[in-house]
């Protein structure tokens, strides 16, 4: 009762204070203002400094009063603000178990606000609260199918987790490709306080094939009339997303909107800013029913439960019915749909200010949105042509989206200190892992490269093969970084078949790396090329987890594992394929060895045949790969042999020996405790040996190695000595695991080393 009253005493005297205090301050500046009976000017442009009447008492004191009144001004300011505070303070709300309180914010459907807040000002929550609860969950859903709208996705992520303070929960309603991207993705990248759910996509193609669609977002685009019923039915509310969203600002802001929606209001939508529902674009332009300038379905502010209890399946279905009867198709996807329903029922629609989803498509009235960049909430590039749209401020809208494009995805990471994240056995893990690591230890920073989890992007570009029938069919694996991107035009002209490849890029290089892609006619036309982009962490190369990131995602039951610098010789693919039927590899533990050379010249005729390559490796053209610095890497390939073997050969394992080989994709991985340069082959021909692997050398391949600038690892490992004994260590601790896992006949392996 005493707060209620303290509330009460409160509101009236800020009432009383809003009315008296300019009333007295006028009274007294107007009288205050006549000087021998007449009144006298208070605007500086109005005084007369050269006339007789004028002193410099005078205008000290009408500067003074001048002074006054903007202080009295000002306070009143923050009066009425104070006041419009109180009286838009509602009450705290539940759902679930959070308790919630938001803010008031401008906007449309609030014409009874102020009255019924005046209620709200006599509560006992006296206390200016904040918009949203600190730790209250936001939950937005998104529709994304694709290889390109996973990439969209990423950036529209990114945007929001750069402004948020609050837990998120993304509802991503996905086709099985971008499930499996964005699966891994999040999974890898380990953001606290977000949580991730998805609902198969393809699933709910049957709730809305009936409708046909002429917009570019095809069946996808229709998905948002179903979430009522595809997302989980305890949940009320939803911030409703598409992919081609870039926020400016904290994405509390607009759930707090939720609050304001009063009696039937279901649905929280932006005016369209085109003219499109006005039929005036062209001549016998006919669209779909709207109310006015319709609104735009990019951002949406659903309320699940009452759309629910109002039956909304039901309907927009038999509007949608209805409409089709003469409209034949939608031309805007689920857009139209919305608008029709809208036209019929206007009570369901909050209208939201226009700054929270400015649409930057052609002809649109997006300038009248905002006057300063600080007024941009969210931006809509629901353009086809999306950042070459006309725009009077695109450059920009432009640099904004490049910003959060190209932004490490890491440096957002952070937690929410005093919201408590959900138990994830997975970080849990890590942390005792990386806690067991003594860091006084020299080669620490090795020892926790391998426990580093590096944030993974699958399939960055287009990717669509089927693996050959008759299950002989081989992937090239390789690894590559920027300074290799060269490479691969000329690899993709000498192997035909399907390639994985792992790309280790921060976030601006996988940008560009897309741009060189895409202005690339050899990449583009192949799209049996996956790329996996792996992003940079830490100051190590992890080439073993390249490999086995991009051994892991092919389709073909078996792989060429090779390096990025090699281009394979003309016909390979297929002379693997035959070699994979005639040396039974199904059945079979083998390795099948592709000798390797090398040539010192950056311009070379490539050898069409063996005959040809042992022609140039006896002019001096050629060499036998590594002959000159590590002779033992390739040696017990025996290439004295291959030059006149007509069949495959066996040959033995032996220390230091790394070919590149042919395998079923079942082999084991490489081993990530080795970084940067040296012994990651070597460890893992051991482990294949260990694992009684017989090596066979394949007596009509081969595969030169092209010339390029040093590495930044192999310059560390020459100059650094700390480098070559933590290099020495790991080493002789992968030979210790391999005796205590392979037992005795491992043991060869650490006296292989003691004698060489």
């Amino acid at each position: 009762m005493l707060g209620i009253c303290r509330g009460r005493r409160k509101f009236l005297a800020a009432s009383l204070t809003i009315l008296f205090v300019p009333a007295i301050t006028w009274i007294y500046l107007f009288a205050g203002s006549f000087e021998d009976g007449k009144p006298v000017s208070l605007s500086p442009l109005e005084s007369q400094p050269h006339s007789p009447r004028y002193t410099a008492s005078s205008q000290r004191e009408r500067e003074s009063l001048e002074v006054r009144v903007r202080e009295v001004e000002e306070e009143n300011r923050v009066l009425r603000k104070q006041l419009s505070l109180a009286q838009g303070r509602a009450p705290t709300h539940r759902h679930g178990n959070h308790s919630r309180t938001y803010s008031m914010e401008e906007g449309t459907g609030d014409s009874e606000s102020l009255r019924a807040g005046i209620v709200a000002g006599n509560s006992s929550e006296c206390g200016q609260q904040p918009a949203v609860e600190k730790c209250e969950t936001i939950h937005v859903a998104i529709v994304c199918a694709g290889y390109n709208a996973s990439r969209d996705v990423v950036t529209l992520v990114k945007s929001v987790l750069f402004h948020r303070r609050n837990p998120l929960h993304f509802h991503l309603i996905a086709d099985a490709i971008a499930k499996q991207i964005l699966a891994t993705l999040f999974q890898t990248w380990m953001v606290p306080a977000v949580r991730i759910d998805f609902y198969d996509a393809d699933e709910l193609k049957s709730e809305v094939s009936w409708i046909p669609n002429k917009h570019y977002s095809g069946i996808y685009g229709l998905m948002k009339l179903v979430l009522t019923k595809t997302l989980p039915s305890n949940l009320e509310r939803v911030i409703v997303l598409d992919t081609d969203i870039t926020f400016a600002t904290d994405i509390a802001e607009l759930w707090a909107v939720f609050h304001k929606f009063k009696g039937q209001q279901v649905l929280g939508l932006v005016e369209n800013q085109s003219d499109w529902y006005l039929g005036n674009l062209w001549k016998n332009h006919r669209p779909w029913p709207a109310l006015g300038r319709g609104y735009n379905t990019g951002v949406i502010l659903l309320l699940l439960d009452k759309l629910r209890k109002m039956k909304w399946e039901q309907m927009w279905r038999l509007t949608a019915e209805r409409e089709l009867m003469s409209m034949l198709s939608t031309s805007l996807a689920d857009q139209d749909i919305f608008n029709a329903v809208i036209k019929q029922n206007p009570f369901l629609v909050y209208q939201l200010p226009c700054f929270w989803n400015v649409q930057l498509s052609d002809h649109t009235r997006s300038e009248q949105c905002y006057r300063d960049v600080s007024d941009l909430k969210v931006i809509h590039w629901n353009s086809p042509k999306k950042l070459r749209v006309k725009n009077k401020h695109v450059e920009f809208f432009r640099n904004l989206y490049l910003t959060f494009l190209e932004y490490d995805g890491n440096l957002l990471r952070r937690e929410l200190f005093g919201c408590p994240s959900e138990a994830d056995v997975n970080s849990e893990n890590l942390q005792k892992q990386l806690s067991e690591l003594d860091e006084d230890d020299l080669c620490y920073e090795f020892r926790r490269e391998r426990f580093t989890v590096h944030r993974t992007h699958l399939y960055f570009l287009h990717y669509e093969y089927e693996p050959a029938s008759d299950n002989t069919d081989v992937t090239l694996v390789a690894q590559l970084s920027m300074d290799r991107l060269q490479m691969l035009e000329a690899i993709c002209k000498h192997w035909e078949g399907p390639i994985s490849l792992a790309l280790y890029l921060s976030d601006a290089e996988a940008q560009q790396f897309l741009r060189y892609a895409q202005g690339s006619e050899v990449l583009m036309s192949r799209h049996n090329v996956g790329y996996h982009i792996v992003y940079k962490e830490g100051q190590f190369y992890p080439v073993n987890l390249l490999r086995n990131v991009a051994m892991k995602h092919i389709s073909t039951p078996y792989m060429f594992l090779s390096d990025i610098d090699f281009l394979p010789m003309y016909g390979l693919y297929e002379y693997l394929r035959k070699s994979v039927i005639q040396l039974d590899l199904a059945n079979t533990k083998k390795a099948l060895i592709v000798p390797a050379f090398e040539t010192l010249r950056y311009r070379l005729s490539f050898p069409k045949s063996k005959a040809e390559l042992l022609s140039m490796l006896d002019m001096g053209t050629l060499f036998t790969f590594r002959y000159h610095v590590w002779t033992k890497g390739h040696a017990p390939t025996n290439f004295a042999k291959w030059r006149t073997a007509t069949t495959p050969y066996r040959v033995e394992w032996e220390a230091d020996f790394e070919p590149y080989v042919v395998v079923r994709k079942d082999c084991p991985e490489y081993d990530r405790r080795f970084v940067g340069f040296g012994w990651n082959k070597v460890a893992h021909i051991m482990e294949l040996d260990a694992q009684e692997y017989e090596f066979t050398v394949l007596p009509n391949a081969y595969m030169i190695h092209m010339p390029h600038a040093p590495s930044f690892d192999i310059t560390k490992f020459r100059s650094n000595k700390q480098y070559r004994i933590c290099l020495k260590t790991l080493k002789e601790e992968f030979q210790q695991d391999m005796s205590r896992h392979y037992g005795f006949a491992a043991l060869k392996y650490l006296t292989a080393e003691n004698n060489s």
